[in-house]
């Protein structure tokens, strides 16, 4: 079988855009890397739920943007819409079909933004909520929003605002208006950056990209509150050198975490409990690159692939299904400053 996933890049150096390359599962190799669709640094990128429209963070005409891109009949996507602001582009965007909503965080802004779509990719700015506050860290003097996308019920928009330490938890109305229902405030010094839930909803984890840490939280799926059950480090205590946590997955039967440590450049993977309330470290491998800024797993869950922001390499795992536990199969698959592996 063959799968395909989309690369989202930085365009500093050898990048034109975003790229796909195919996973065969059965010869248990990525090829094929193509440039789909040419961009400003397009940090990351969303897809429709047909994947007819790809949604890429952009720079257009110097400021910050999140572009449409549809589909063509050679499988390239070419561009259709932009939203634009003066600064800098946003880091994250989260795809909600049922609606027709983009979520987008802006980490220089330390703003969020719902944006409308449609089937054809057209975009309209509905609304933007900026955060404030800081905390102790010298990366936290401002907010920094690195996240914004559904909670698994779709009810509520859930926030992690890196500055502020801080994960907020939204409502959004038909025309795309935000709320804030609750706010956790985590440790100061935390840095949130991404958030993921296991399958049963009532409990999420979130990576704290500046203290290298993941949290447990208690989630109340009715008031959209969380609450600390436990703090795990992804990082050995005998590493004293720079690490920033970047990426975060829950495999989709709730038993395994993985976390990506930059610095440290390696995966980490923990048993989750049968509640989901406590995790066990169970692996801490290397991730083969230089800064593994995102990885994903493939749908069938048998394999993990690893991107490489300064090696420019992906990095492909086998995944054991029983176990969690990973084993290098490719470590020199080339893609430029890649940045976002997606499914």
């Amino acid at each position: 079988m063959k799968e395909t996933m989309f690369l989202g890049t930085y365009t500093k150096r050898e990048s034109e855009g975003v790229y796909s390359i195919t996973l065969d599962t059965e010869k248990q190799q990525l090829e094929e890397l193509t440039l789909i669709a040419k961009a400003d640094g397009p940090t990351y990128v969303g897809l429709s739920e047909n994947q007819d429209i790809l949604y890429a963070i952009d720079k257009v005409n110097g400021d910050g943007a999140l572009s449409s891109f549809k589909k063509d009949d050679s499988g390239n996507y070419q561009l259709v819409a932009s939203v634009s602001a003066p600064g800098a582009p946003p880091c994250y965007v989260g795809v909600d079909d049922q609606r027709g909503f983009l979520y987008t965080a802006n980490y220089h802004k330390g703003e969020i933004a719902v944006i409308k779509t449609d089937k054809d990719g057209n975009l309209t700015l509905l609304d933007t909520v900026t955060h404030t506050g800081s905390s102790i860290h010298e990366n936290q003097a401002g907010p920094h929003a690195h996240y914004s996308d559904l909670t698994p019920d779709h009810k509520y928009i859930v926030a992690c605002d890196l500055g502020t330490d801080a994960v907020y938890t939204y409502s959004v109305s038909t025309d795309g208006k935000l709320t804030e229902v609750s706010r956790y405030d985590a440790k100061p010094g935390t840095g949130p950056r991404h958030i993921v839930f296991n399958p049963n909803g009532k409990v999420a984890y979130l990576f704290g990209e500046l203290a290298s840490v993941i949290v447990v939280l208690a989630y109340d799926a009715t008031t959209g509150t969380f609450s600390e059950l436990q703090t795990i480090s992804t990082i050995p205590e005998e590493f004293t050198d720079f690490n920033g946590g970047a990426a975060i997955r829950v495999s989709k039967d709730g038993k395994f975490l993985y976390a990506s440590n930059r610095g440290h450049d390696s995966i980490v993977v923990y048993k989750i409990s049968p509640d989901g309330t406590t995790l066990e470290q169970i692996q801490l491998i290397a991730s083969e690159g230089k800064i593994p800024r995102d990885f994903n797993l493939d749908p069938t869950e048998g394999f993990i692939i690893a991107a490489h922001q300064d090696s420019d390499n992906l990095t492909l795992f086998a995944r054991n299904n029983e176990t969690g536990l990973l084993s290098l199969i490719q470590k020199d698959v080339y893609a430029p400053e890649c940045v976002c592996v997606y499914f």
